[in-house]
């Protein structure tokens, strides 16, 4: 099973910058798409329907704003859009499909912009913790696909002296995410490159990506009772269509 995570930073944006051609060449399995930001009837998903994708939205109540997918060409036995938690629901942030052998989530964790933006990330990760950790009951086998808005390590950034104090890069959402996968998950391009320094979002300035001044942000996060079925995990930078690149990742069953 191949699944690719994109934050696509404005899936209309990214379909004009020929995001349906790189999408049929990848063939994903299922895509997890982040920050789409538009309404599903705003889209026009006609690569999609050609490519036999079957499609699941949940769109922020904010128009142009946020906004999660999940495109599957298997069709999953439920769908579940949001999390019943109306603060992280009203943005659009979490959508989850469940198949025979996982569950799949598409998770666009909020950025710290500002303080009011950095409280409000710091509540959407405590809910979103408790949230899974109650999912986990029902549904044991985990993947958390998506734009995390942190960087776990030193090796995730380009500077991790001074970004110390940048949202993103906090002690406090440091110590998160690393709270998040000892409850029971697995980093899957860290686990199977554990030294490797690849990243997946660069700032539109200062020309960071072609300088590779980037940030290792998004991950496909995988349960502890799957890690025996990672066969590889892998980012695609060649992918221009946002400020971010898909990152990758096959299971075997």
């Amino acid at each position: 099973m191949k699944i690719i995570s994109y934050n696509v930073n404005g899936i209309r944006a990214a379909l004009n910058k020929g995001f349906g051609d790189w999408l049929k060449s990848a063939n994903p399995d299922l895509l997890c798409l982040q920050e789409t930001k538009a309404m599903e009837e705003q889209v026009d998903t006609t690569v999609f329907e050609e490519l036999d994708y079957q499609q699941h939205w949940h769109s922020a109540q904010k128009k142009g704003y946020s906004g999660v997918a999940i495109l599957t060409k298997d069709t999953p036995l439920n769908v579940q859009i949001g999390t019943g938690i109306e603060h992280i629901d009203f943005e659009g942030r979490v959508v989850r499909a469940d198949f025979e052998h996982l569950s799949v989530i598409s998770l666009y964790l909020p950025s710290g912009t500002n303080l009011d933006r950095l409280d409000f990330k710091f509540k959407f990760m405590d809910d979103f913790q408790n949230y899974i950790d109650t999912l986990k009951k029902e549904y044991p086998k985990l993947v958390i696909c998506g734009d995390y808005n942190i960087c776990h390590r030193a090796i995730d950034i380009h500077d991790p002296i001074r970004n110390k104090k940048v949202s993103g890069f906090l002690p406090k959402e440091r110590e998160w995410i690393d709270g998040f996968l000892k409850s029971g998950f697995v980093d899957s391009f860290r686990y199977l490159n554990p030294n490797l320094q690849q990243y997946s979002w660069w700032s539109y300035r200062a020309n960071a990506r072609n300088k590779n001044k980037g940030w290792r942000i998004d991950y496909n996060l995988v349960s502890e009772n799957l890690k025996n079925n990672i066969k590889r995990a892998f980012h695609l930078p060649d992918a221009k269509h946002s400020d971010h690149c898909p990152v990758g990742l096959e299971l075997e069953f």
